[in-house]
């Protein structure tokens, strides 16, 4: 059950991140009201993660996935280009991430 909440905290933090672009300094009222909400949702589904899974873990799970998932989101979406290093350190995360969930003791399986 952890995953499934520290996923739903993920894509609600893509969410709330995607919005911040278009709240425009909180000047937009819909974005700003989903930049809110999206961010209460992952802390709060990251918070219930955290009584499983060590912090540093969950957080490095969720941050990762995060910036991933938003660079793809601003690539789709807003036409955002990404360069080579970015995605070779996009990769890199990715790669740090199935690392420890494979081979970490930390996490319970």
């Amino acid at each position: 059950m952890s995953y499934l909440y520290l996923a739903i905290a993920i894509v609600a933090e893509v969410a709330g991140t995607a919005a911040l672009k278009s709240s425009e300094g909180f000047t937009n009222l819909l974005p700003s009201i989903v930049v809110v909400v999206g961010y209460s949702i992952a802390f709060y589904f990251l918070s219930l993660v955290l009584k499983t899974i060590p912090v540093g873990v969950a957080y490095a799970i969720w941050s990762g996935a995060g910036i991933v998932l938003i660079s793809v989101f601003g690539l789709a979406i807003f036409g955002q280009n990404l360069d080579l290093p970015a995605i070779v350190g996009m990769a890199l995360i990715i790669i740090g991430i199935v690392i420890m969930n494979v081979f970490s003791t930390s996490i319970q399986h």
